[in-house]
């Protein structure tokens, strides 16, 4: 069996506070085919309560999350276009083994992400 898990924090770079209630979804990509393993909200923090992934459903492959973003940007009341020019934000990326953090800096109108620790 191969060890790991996967962690996030989101952060509301424009109003510099945790992006709370912003809803992730998980999904494993195998070739053409997409499988959602986890969808749950970002708590006071940024982060989500638990892994987004645990030990006992890692497996090494490709993944995706997606940071629905456009609904969180919306109902902080940030300044938005029409339409909003972020909507959702998808992070597609490989995991091996071990501790994957995959933290999202967001901001109305850029972003960043990164393999935290």
């Amino acid at each position: 069996m191969v060890d790991g898990f996967l962690t996030t924090h989101v952060l509301d770079t424009a109003r510099g506070v945790p992006a709370a209630g912003l809803r992730i979804t998980l999904d494993r990509i195998d070739g053409p085919a997409r499988e959602r393993l986890a969808e749950m909200e970002t708590n006071a923090d940024g982060r989500t309560d638990g892994p987004i992934l645990s030990r006992d459903r890692f497996a090494p492959g490709l993944y995706e999350l997606t940071f629905h973003a456009g609904d969180y940007l919306r109902g902080s009341g940030a300044p938005l276009t029409s339409p909003a020019f972020l909507d959702e934000v998808p992070v597609r990326f490989g995991m091996e083994a071990g501790h994957y953090h995959v933290p999202l800096l967001l901001s109305p109108f850029g972003y960043s992400t990164y393999r935290g620790s």
